[in-house]
């Protein structure tokens, strides 16, 4: 193993910033007493809740009154279907969802089908996207609900939602679904603004955006009404209950706030990195395929496949060398079956299971990654000699 660590995958967690541990440390021991008590620590707590919330809320440029935290974005996804499904079943029960969406959204998906909802899913073209033509016509007088992520977790496509909701809004009907879209990739890469997008909930995770983790939200719009996925008390204006993690909601506010800040420099520097980076890797390992938008991705984001190839093996190889990456979806990675967003933009078995992801962070360097590139083509060449298939056919 090596001595030195080259962490590439940012996409499935970051490292908490230390201006957000600052911000965190006073609180972990001072602050304990509960939002909900009326005593003068209870309320020292809630102040210190509402400033958070506050802080988060200007960082979003929504009213504070429309952010619901949760413990990240998997419960955020999860309440945005079941909340909304819930709240508006007697008015419909069709609803739409990228094929390429979060296992949160998918499977909650699934589960509001054994309901009886009528569920359907979005096709995406080569490089991830969806069709706006083809969107609108699938809904329906009573669709209420439509999930679409702003960029995907795995390949990185950005989604064209300011524009999808732009044709929402302009059909000739009445009846305008609920839209929802999961950031969670999103947000410190690209503008996230949920009125720019004209979404109606919107969820963004801490741990993302080097924030603790365990904490997120749900970003609600004040005139939707959802039904609460954990019951209990009334925190979160009843519609999420439990005592809330203040230590973390106050490391989440500055995690954002400096995300957000700092989103435009950050961009373009990650862009360059990574298009040097997409260049290193076609110039070393000409057989490489670039899953995804060549362009219209997350600036930190590097997707690539190698024709019969594991991925999980190259993933172990280069951790021997220090290099921490992916085969692509964190929350999928024990479970060896192929990437469902890899097969909805059809790239054959031979592809998929030789796919990495590589998700550039703040502190990722050119140096970091000439290691890395001339890392991996050592390793495909060990591989490939080991291998029975058929090369670069």
């Amino acid at each position: 193993m090596s001595d030195k660590t080259i962490y590439l995958d940012n996409a499935a967690s970051t490292p908490l910033r230390p201006e957000v541990l600052a911000a965190m440390l006073p609180h972990l021991q001072n602050s304990y007493g509960n939002p909900s008590s009326i005593h003068h620590k209870g309320l020292e707590a809630h102040t210190l809740l509402e400033h958070a919330r506050e802080s988060v809320a200007r960082s979003l440029v929504v009213k504070p009154t429309e952010i619901v935290f949760t413990s990240g974005g998997t419960e955020a996804n999860n309440l945005a279907l079941y909340g909304v499904a819930h709240a508006y079943s007697t008015r419909g029960k069709h609803i739409l969802l990228s094929a390429v969406e979060h296992p949160s959204i998918l499977n909650a998906g699934e589960v509001l089908t054994r309901e009886g909802f009528d569920v359907e899913y979005l096709p995406v073209n080569q490089y991830g996207e969806i069709n706006i033509t083809n969107t609108l016509a699938r809904v329906r007088n009573d669709t209420i609900l439509i999930s679409v992520m702003l960029a995907n977790n795995e390949i990185g496509t950005i989604q064209p939602i300011e524009e999808l909701s732009r044709a929402l809004r302009a059909r000739e009907s009445s009846s305008i679904p609920i839209f929802h879209t999961d950031a969670c990739q999103a947000t410190g890469q690209i503008p996230i603004c949920p009125h720019t997008l004209g979404v109606d909930l919107m969820t963004i995770n801490s741990s993302k955006i080097y924030g603790p983790k365990g904490i997120g939200l749900l970003y609600v719009r004040e005139d939707i009404s959802l039904c609460p996925v954990i019951v209990g008390g009334h925190q979160e204006s009843g519609k999420r209950a439990g005592t809330e993690n203040l230590p973390n909601i106050i490391g989440f506010a500055k995690a954002l706030e400096l995300a957000s800040n700092e989103q435009q420099e950050h961009s373009a520097l990650r862009t360059i990195l990574r298009d040097s980076f997409i260049s290193l890797l076609k110039e070393k390992l000409p057989q490489v395929t670039l899953n995804g938008q060549s362009v219209n991705r997350l600036p930190n984001n590097v997707h690539i496949s190698l024709p019969n190839i594991e991925g999980e093996s190259l993933v172990l190889m280069l951790d021997t060398y220090g290099i921490c990456t992916a085969t692509g979806s964190a929350c999928s990675a024990h479970n060896l079956l192929p990437s469902h967003v890899l097969r909805a933009i059809g790239q054959p078995s031979e592809i998929i299971h030789g796919s990495l992801r590589f998700s550039l962070g703040r502190n990722t360097t050119r140096e970091d990654l000439v290691y890395t590139v001339n890392t991996l083509s050592r390793c495909v060449e060990r591989l490939e000699a080991m291998s029975p298939l058929p090369l670069h056919l």
